[in-house]
């Protein structure tokens, strides 16, 4: 693979380049926040809660709010975070003033999966202008930039769509990996969740023949700053995840994957795709085979 370099640095931004563009035009900041919450309900492995309120406490000043699973998940639906037909996202990424001729910046509080999973869905509509804030609000917020409490909306833009349905898989694409020598299959989850010592999600286990790369052990856990190129490859070549490999990547909801997605295709990676629903929808169906240990 060569020395370990990021391909796409413009999807990565500082606090510092940030503060410096925050009035630019075609820049809309967007505050992606949600938290999982512990549930009071035994067969549900937690809460969803919309981090729009903390939001109105204060924010990026000059950045909008948007709700992953109040507006851009797909309802009904029986789990939490289910992907939208690409033209229907695309509508509401463009309401919001996502488009043509527009920088988005994208972040989140206490975990940066919840910004990489909206900067993967935008990549899913054929939407490449997007980046991350590198260390999201814990980051800024430490550093004492500034903050605000006034609500943000932008006006509504045009987007052009390419799609690119084939970097969010199904089950079936999931089971058929099973035993390809040409797919790594990557859980994102905690090693205790890998190993199958927790119900959480119902079965407990893993994706027979899948490895484990924790999302948790990609960004600092003080600053939520990501991880440098050379640590970021070694992080998926010690699991034997090769650039040449297909790569999918699954989690409890589809979310916490996205980082480990959005770093491979930072590193160079061309063939990756997100397990929709992932565990979620796996442990809880008996067909599917599931692994412990």
């Amino acid at each position: 693979m060569g020395e370990a370099r990021y391909r796409y640095p413009d999807a990565i931004v500082s606090t510092d380049w940030l503060a410096a563009h925050l009035d630019d035009a075609g820049v809309r900041v967007f505050d992606c926040t949600t938290y999982l919450a512990a549930s009071d309900t035994p067969d549900k492995p937690y809460r969803v809660v919309s981090g729009r309120a903390d939001y109105a406490a204060a924010h990026i000043p000059g950045s909008a709010f948007l709700d992953l699973q109040g507006e851009l998940s797909k309802k009904p639906s029986p789990y939490r975070f289910t992907m939208l037909p690409l033209d229907e996202l695309a509508v509401r990424f463009a309401r919001h003033g996502i488009g043509d001729g527009v920088r988005a910046v994208l972040y989140s509080r206490k975990s940066p999966v919840w910004a990489s999973r909206i900067w993967w869905m935008l990549r899913a509509v054929g939407f490449d202008n997007a980046a991350l804030l590198d260390g999201g609000w814990d980051k800024w917020s430490a550093e004492g930039k500034p903050v605000s409490d006034e609500p943000v909306s932008f006006p509504p833009a045009t987007l052009s769509v390419t799609p690119r349905p084939e970097i969010f898989v199904g089950k079936e694409a999931v089971k058929g990996a099973i035993g390809d020598a040409g797919v790594c299959t990557i859980n994102a989850l905690l090693p205790e969740l890998h190993r199958g010592e927790d119900k959480r999600y119902g079965r407990p286990g893993r994706v027979p023949g899948s490895v484990n790369v924790p999302a948790a052990t990609l960004y600092d856990k003080e600053t939520l700053e990501l991880p440098s190129p050379e640590a970021a490859a070694q992080a998926f070549a010690g699991v034997g995840a090769e650039p040449d490999k297909r790569v999918i990547t699954y989690c409890g909801g589809g979310i916490a994957a996205t980082l480990d997605a959005f770093l491979l295709h930072q590193l160079g990676y061309e063939d990756i795709a997100v397990y929709d629903n992932s565990m979620s929808e796996w442990a809880t169906d008996e067909s599917l085979p599931i692994e412990t240990g």
